[in-house]
């Protein structure tokens, strides 16, 4: 029989344990972020009915839907992502949730698009969500746990970039371009500024949509308005706005509003900015949006990104329910963390290893593995018998900081042998509670260098 090739495919990948470990880390801090905000957990499917999907979302999102028969011959597709199935949640189970409702989840989708650094066809989302409510308090708390998630994983250069669907179309109506699809192929070209450049922008939207070079001009000069001092000077900045239309007048109202709300608070006030050139996501928003870049990687786009939408159930529901949300996209922060060599690289979970010089030995080693655990200290016992210079070798590849050696003289003494794999420092006939609360602490006195 032939051998069958491993591999992948493209767009899809797998992760090695140091990877998985750390993407688990930031999965847990995250959640626990969720969680300190009152976001409750939900699940949905990987797979719904196709037509829970289809025609949700951007044309582009729709080209790349993974659409099939299954083998009940009905028509499926893999979600694109957790807010289409959020829809579907609420407006099911309406009934059973209490509104308003924070929920989160966290899970893979799935689209067909070209595969990129930090791009792939099956990434994680980390989704927010705040249902049920048209306050401002929401917006604001959504910034807050994009804020605060940030912050968490240890990130500290990161500006949180925002904007106002009403915004964008009042600017688009102030430069006379009307109609919904024409709207939103304005913007869907204004969003490749920073890709492709101001000219290239012009270009295409005079050769797409017909515009003048004077439409054209004006367009890109009000959408490249950037907030780049506090907020009251880049309000009156922007006042002249106000008089244009009633889409402009009510989006900076709101902006206003988000900022009165966060005023007391304690964050970085330079971390959070109007940038009129955020056009994302606008099959869905209707409101105040966001998008998060890192500040030493801007290249790789946007890690977590959201905004407020007012039809969220529209497509199941004829109640109207607003929302405001965010979506951390791990997968992307995980290779810009990775690019900006901020991740834990070890392999293991365990802080420390036990390794016997006999296999007599493994009972003891079991019994002091079970203490330690009930301890909280995560470990592991080496299941084979070898030379000390292997199984510290095990200990150094993995990322363990203690090894715990059992020999001859420590079996019958029932007392320990600690070394600290970072300094090299190592301590003799230590009772089980003082290598215990070496280990707990941070930084050890006795095995500093």
């Amino acid at each position: 029989m032939a051998l069958i090739t491993p591999r992948t495919l493209s767009g899809f990948k797998d992760r090695l344990p140091k990877e998985a470990l750390a993407k688990a880390h930031l999965l847990s801090k995250v959640s626990s972020v969720f969680m300190n905000f009152g976001f409750v957990p939900i699940e949905t499917p990987h797979l719904e009915y196709a037509e829970v999907l289809v025609k949700q979302g951007s044309e582009e999102i729709q080209k790349e839907l993974y659409r099939f028969k299954d083998h009940g011959d009905r028509d499926v597709a893999l979600r694109f992502d957790l807010t289409v199935p959020l829809a579907r949640f609420v407006s099911q189970y309406k009934n059973e949730v209490d509104l308003p409702f924070k929920r989160f989840a966290i899970g893979n989708v799935f689209r067909g698009e070209r595969a990129q650094r930090g791009r792939y066809r099956e990434f994680t989302q980390c989704d927010f969500d705040f249902i049920g409510s048209d306050s401002i308090s929401c917006d604001a708390e959504i910034l807050q746990v994009i804020y605060a998630s940030l912050v968490g994983l240890g990130i500290d250069e990161f500006t949180i970039w925002l904007n106002h669907r009403k915004i964008l179309n009042g600017i688009c109506e102030y430069c006379g371009i009307v109609g919904e699809r024409n709207v939103n192929a304005t913007l869907r070209i204004i969003d490749k500024l920073d890709k492709i450049g101001k000219e290239a922008v012009s270009a295409e939207l005079q050769k797409e949509l017909s515009l003048s070079s004077t439409q054209a001009d004006n367009l890109l000069e009000y959408t490249s308005i950037k907030q780049q001092g506090d907020s009251e000077s880049f309000f009156k900045q922007i006042s002249f706005m106000e008089e244009w239309n009633e889409n402009t007048r009510e989006g900076i109202k709101d902006l206003k509003a988000l900022y009165a709300v966060l005023e007391p608070l304690q964050m970085d006030r330079d971390t959070y900015r109007v940038n009129f050139s955020i056009a994302r996501g606008l099959g869905y928003y209707t409101g105040i949006v966001y998008e998060t870049t890192l500040n030493a990687l801007k290249s790789i786009g946007s890690v977590c990104s959201g905004g407020r939408y007012d039809n969220l159930t529209r497509t199941f529901s004829k109640d109207k329910m607003s929302g405001v949300g965010a979506s951390i996209g791990i997968d992307r922060l995980l290779a810009a963390l990775e690019e900006l060599n901020l991740l834990d690289k070890k392999a293991t979970s365990a802080r420390a290893l036990i390794v016997c010089m006999d296999s007599t030995y493994f009972g003891y080693a079991h019994f002091l593995a079970e203490s330690f655990r009930r301890s909280k200290v995560p470990i592991e016992v080496y299941p084979e018998i070898s030379k000390l210079k292997k199984q510290f070798g095990y200990a150094n590849a993995k990322g363990h900081e203690f090894v715990i050696v059992i020999g001859e003289s420590e079996f019958n003494s029932k007392t320990l042998t600690l070394k600290n794999m970072t300094s090299g420092m190592q301590m003799d006939k230590l009772s089980f509670l003082k290598a215990l609360t070496l280990i707990q602490e941070d930084e050890p006195e006795e095995l500093k260098i």
